[in-house]
């Protein structure tokens, strides 16, 4: 069994939160989790209700190739709706935390937040003439840590 941990120490009380092997794409959610990095609670829970109604489009920086640019990003863009509703409910879950050792949540700002590749669910897409094509699904871990600032 598999040990896992955050990947980074933060000092003094914060609330953290783990999602692991999430059934979305590890890109996106890479990509979802930069955009939110250094923002304020309110504003990141904002941001990603308004990406999954596809009104705001996140950024896209190291996976663009051939994506259309989206209006108000800069540049290339798109909607991850389902890694924005995961990251969403692994977000409110840090939020209870901090609540839960006495953080005041108006205060929480994102410190760390990152995703990274889980494991990967085999599978096969059956093909003509009696062959297969591997279909695997890759599974994403994600990692959020508030803190409290002034």
């Amino acid at each position: 069994m598999p040990k896992f941990g955050y990947s980074t120490r933060v000092e003094g009380p914060c609330g953290k939160a783990f999602g692991r092997e999430m059934r979305i794409s590890p890109k996106h959610a890479m990509e979802v989790c930069r955009a939110i990095r250094n923002m304020r609670l309110d504003a990141a829970k904002r941001y990603l209700e308004d990406v999954q109604k596809k009104k705001k489009a996140v950024p896209f920086m190291r996976h663009r190739k051939k994506l259309a640019h989206r209006k108000g990003v800069g540049g290339s863009g798109q909607y991850p709706v389902k890694a924005a509703r995961e990251i969403l409910k692994v977000l409110k879950n840090a939020e209870a935390n901090a609540g839960y050792k006495g953080l005041d949540t108006e205060k929480l700002r994102i410190v760390h937040a990152s995703a990274y590749k889980g494991i990967t669910v085999p599978g096969i897409l059956p093909r003509a003439f009696g062959r297969a094509t591997p279909h695997n699904k890759p599974l994403t871990n994600v990692e959020i840590i508030l803190k409290e600032v002034p």
